[in-house]
């Protein structure tokens, strides 16, 4: 928080202009006067405003106004401050930040201070939707759900899917919702199984199910309930402690379980547009803790993702710095081919504007092609900008995205006030006056018309494969040595083929069978169209006779309730359903590696002929062994798309030449005889579903929540701890915090923990997925008494420090070339034993030694999570040497006290001979400056210089407090 300063006239009183006869005001920067505005980027202009309503002289100051507004020559120059207008939580990365708060309560009373001072001054909503999942689905409903991993019991199998009869006109009054379709006599008798939930459980809202065969009323589906209800027993403890925190703390808002993925509150809820607040109006934007907070660029709100603990810096109340952009102008020009989906056209975008390299940049569309993309597919394009490693992909607000507001529960009031002000400020734009275009730091042209349908995989997001090169691409990559897309496959091996049983049928698995075919929250949700054309796209297969074979472990997992809502009033829902894709509830599922055990004989298929089993999902994250242990190509693609795979069984088919499947009159069935039509999905979305999807999230919203409700929490301004919890614990960040601050100290004889390669994850770092039960975090666990079906995954217990750094490291997919093998193993140099990463530390740590680590290129890729920082910090890691480190977790090892140093361009571990069983001293001089060279000396008489990687004096300062949180506390203290 900042100092105190005496009350004074703003800064920029001169630029308040006023709206509504008089009563808003706003700060209007066209009144400068500067042509300079006029040519500013429009994401740069909401910037500029932030920081003009913010300026204070501390955290903003004038000089960083002048500096954004000569944005042309201070681009990747200057640092500047930007003050968002919110902050997005999810549960996950959201639990940390406000265990942090309730532990910096404890930390400052000790100090005297009034623990209530402690509060987010950004206004912050925290979503929980990650905790769900799939203990319970169509394929494989489990008598005991395992979500710890290893043996499961013996699944009960839902009755086999099958040709449906020719849908009827009228039937009898009740169908059970199962997979098989029901008959005329099944209509009139009662389910086989209740549908309804357990009493505790809060019934999920939607319209009523219709039985595709007899148009009449189905059950509530059992499976999204027995998730559900799984959810909320094993989550108790976090979501008491998460409602604590709706009461205790001012400025926080918690959305319960069942309402939706945190993106798609965010678009359909949250997001604001334009705030009006105390009789000021200003832009909405946000920072969110949520990969996918990008997405909300595409209604021309400027926001992006950031770790838990830049997130608790802006709570409470210090911009986030950054580095003053370049903006790359996306020109989109031609015309959209008619079978091309926005997620092929996401792809595509992905793909040039990988190539172009704008890693670090803000991404602008505009040209005469963007005026073709409804606001649900700018959100979809905007969500993948992280995957290019833009900060942001920006979509100004036009009349297509005020045309879609319209549609969305805005009163005409907010409607007219939002135009108004976006025009007066020059917000809003016309794509098809070119006068209007900014200056950009350079433009790139896409032409529309050139995309193709693509899938993306079968290990990377950025490894695209067109659809009618699939087949080719698959042989190539199961030839090819093991890497980034290849599996080095025996040639004599290649044409294996595994018999196996289920369900009393014999089937066979070959190399590219399918066997996780998953819609989920991810990207594409939030995009009717795309959800549609696969709804579509069932009906179509199920009335041809097309099936699902049934060991394919099938899901659809929406990112929100109106997902489950417009597939249903548009009559498709019952078809997905008929395939296996049976709503299983509401939250992010298998994209963050919580799928249920497939079924052992499928296992033991795979392992027994040493198949490539694939995936094939719709989302956008992938990496190897993320779904599974044993499906080790995994597939990107849209949802119509993995509906036609899960179909067709397998990723080794070429859609034009091979067929689907076969009718049992012996037809056969090719895609293009089932997929629909751009006008037919165009006249749905805008029959059934736009209007529809905003009324009934508000309804959803609305209404009483009754486990939420009725959940108990502590009614106490300082969290009462409870020792005996393994999901909520007050961590160490702020033990011996002393009010003075130490000058930054020598990293003196420091041992390697870690010797890694390029592109180590945060996957890689702090795994989200289930705890496996030879892990250490798992001794820890059965240490306090709890059996593996109780571990729950990690993401979960992100609340918990004791379990995160046990986890830390912790992916069975780490290549430590220490130990020259895939796994959570390292060796301790001292002794030269092999050990688990965390008992090598803790070793370390009772020896005194400190740590570093030593790493490749793109050092903390993927999605944010501040354990990736927290965890190594609290394992005695000190410092990180790598090639180059992803922008965002670079950021948050500063934040946690960890120096990231980077070798010199050109050099490496290899390049200096390191073999990482040297010892390692760094010094540190008293005051560090911006991108400076330190010498790093071995035991061994070596000596090389890195750049110390401090972007400018926040960095500094946040690392001499030995991070951002204890910073913040010497301030209020």
């Amino acid at each position: 928080m900042a100092p105190a300063a005496p009350v004074q006239e703003h800064p920029y009183s001169h630029l308040i202009d006023t709206l509504k006869d008089g009563s808003l005001k706003f700060f209007n920067p066209q009144k400068f006067n500067d042509p300079r505005y006029e040519n500013l980027p429009l994401s740069i202009r909401v910037l500029l405003e932030a920081a003009i309503r913010k300026c204070d002289g501390f955290y903003v100051k004038e000089e960083d106004i002048e500096n954004i507004l000569d944005w042309k020559l201070q681009q990747n120059v200057a640092e500047v401050p930007f003050p968002p207008a919110r902050v997005l939580l999810q549960d996950f990365t959201g639990i940390p930040a406000m265990v942090d708060l309730a532990a910096m309560r404890d930390a400052v009373a000790k100090h005297g201070v009034d623990p209530a001072l402690v509060n987010p001054v950004c206004p912050t909503d925290l979503i929980v939707d990650h905790s769900l999942q799939i203990d319970f689905s169509k394929c494989a409903i489990q008598n005991t759900p395992n979500p710890g991993g290893g043996d499961s019991q013996s699944p009960v199998q839902g009755p086999p899917r099958a040709t449906p009869p020719k849908p009827q006109a009228k039937g009898g009054s009740h169908c059970g919702g199962q997979r098989a379709p029901c008959s005329k006599s099944s209509c009139s008798d009662p389910p086989s199984s209740p549908g309804g939930p357990r009493p505790s459980v809060q019934q999920i809202e939607n319209t009523p199910l219709l039985c595709p065969f007899h148009l009449q009323p189905v059950s509530e589906p059992e499976t999204a309930l027995k998730n559900q209800e799984m959810e909320l027993t094993r989550n108790k403890e976090r979501l008491q402690f998460f409602k604590w925190c709706s009461k205790a703390f001012k400025n926080v808002n918690v959305v319960p379980p069942d309402v939706g993925a945190v993106h798609q509150v965010n678009l359909e809820y949250l997001s604001r547009v334009v705030h009006v607040n105390a009789g000021w109006v200003y832009p909405d934007s946000v920072v969110g803790t949520d990969s996918h907070t990008t997405m909300i660029n595409g209604l021309g709100i400027l926001g992006w993702g950031v770790g838990g603990i830049e997130s608790e810096a802006v709570m409470l109340g210090q911009p986030v710095a950054l580095t003053l952009p370049q903006v790359v102008g996306c020109k989109l020009v031609g015309s959209i081919n008619p079978l091309t989906t926005s997620i092929d056209i996401v792809l595509g975008i992905t793909k040039h504007l990988r190539q172009a390299g704008i890693a670090g940049r803000f991404v602008e569309f505009f040209g005469p092609g963007v005026p073709q993309l409804s606001a649900p597919d700018r959100t979809t394009i905007a969500n993948m900008s992280p995957e290019y490693n833009a900060t942001v992909s920006f979509f100004p607000i036009d009349q297509v995205t005020l045309k879609h507001f319209t549609k969305t529960n805005f009163s005409q009031e907010k409607l007219e006030l939002l135009e108004s002000y976006m025009k007066a400020v020059k917000l809003f734009r016309n794509y098809e006056e070119p006068s209007e275009d900014p200056q950009y730091s350079e433009v790139i042209e896409l032409n529309l018309s050139a995309i193709v349908p693509h899938v993306s995989g079968p290990k990377r997001p950025q490894d695209r494969v067109a659809v009618n090169n699939m087949k080719e691409d698959f042989h190539k990559c199961l030839k090819e040595k093991v890497g980034f897309k290849g599996f080095h496959i025996a040639e004599e091996k290649r044409d294996a083929r595994v018999p196996f049983l289920h369900g009393g049928q014999e089937y066979q698995l070959a190399h590219g069978s399918l066997v996780v075919a998953a819609v989920i929250s991810c990207t594409n949700n939030c995009n009717p169209s795309v959800m549609l054309t696969a709804g579509l796209l069932a009906k179509k297969a199920v009335e041809a006779g097309l099936v699902v074979k049934p060991y394919i472990k099938t899901s659809l997992a929406p990112g929100s309730g109106m997902v489950t809502h417009y597939l249903n009033t548009s009559g498709v829902l019952p078809y997905l359903s008929q395939l296996g894709f049976e709503v299983i509830g509401y939250g992010c599922a298998t994209c963050v590696g919580n799928t249920a055990p497939l079924p052992e004989s499928v296992v033991d298929a795979i392992k027994q002929g040493d198949l490539v089993a694939c995936g094939v999902l719709s989302g956008n994250r992938h990496f190897e062994g993320r779904l599974c242990d044993c499906v080790r190509a995994n597939y990107l693609a849209s949802p119509p798309l993995v509906v036609a795979y899960a179909i067709a069984g397998t990723v080794d088919i070429d859609f034009e030449k091979e067929a689907l499947g076969t009718t049992l009159e012996g037809k056969e069935v090719f895609l293009r005889d089932v997929w629909p039509s751009r006008e037919e999905v165009q006249q749905t979305e805008g029959d059934t579903v736009i209007c529809s999807i905003f009324r009934e999230l508000r309804t959803r919203m609305g209404k009483q929540n009754t486990f939420w409700t009725n959940l108990e929490c502590p009614d106490s301004g300082v969290f009462p701890w409870d020792h005996r919890s393994t999901y909520i614990r007050s961590p160490s960040f702020f033990n011996k915090l002393s009010k003075e601050v130490q000058p930054p100290q020598a990293i003196e004889n420091a041992h390697v923990l870690l010797f890694l390669g390029d592109k180590v994850t945060t996957d890689h770092i702090s795994p989200a997925g289930s705890i496996a039960r030879v892990s250490a975090a798992a001794k820890y666990l059965m240490s306090k008494r709890l059996t593996p079906r109780e571990f729950n995954s990690y993401g979960a217990r992100r609340g918990n420090d004791a379990v995160m750094t046990r986890g830390t490291f912790a992916s069975i997919k780490l290549q430590n070339r220490l130990i020259g093998k895939s796994g959570p193993k390292t060796l301790h140099i001292p002794s030269g034993q092999t050990m688990d990463v965390f008992e090598a530390a803790e070793r370390y740590q009772r020896e005194g030694i400190p740590l570093i680590i030593l790493a490749g290129k793109d050092y903390g890729s993927g999605s944010s999570r501040d354990w990736v920082a927290k965890g190594p910090y609290l394992l005695g890691v000190r410092a990180v040497i790598a090639e180059s480190f992803e922008k965002l977790h670079k950021n948050q090892l500063l934040g946690v006290g960890v120096l990231p140093l980077q070798f010199l361009p050109g050099q490496s571990a290899a390049s200096l001979e390191l073999s990482g069983k040297e010892s390692f001293t760094i010094a540190l001089p008293e005051s560090p400056s911006p991108r400076q060279q330190l010498t790093v000396k071995t035991g061994q008489g070596k000596s090389f210089s890195v750049t110390a990687l401090f972007d400018g004096d926040m960095d500094i300062m946040f690392y001499r407090h030995g991070g951002l949180l204890r910073y913040v506390a010497r301030t209020m203290i």
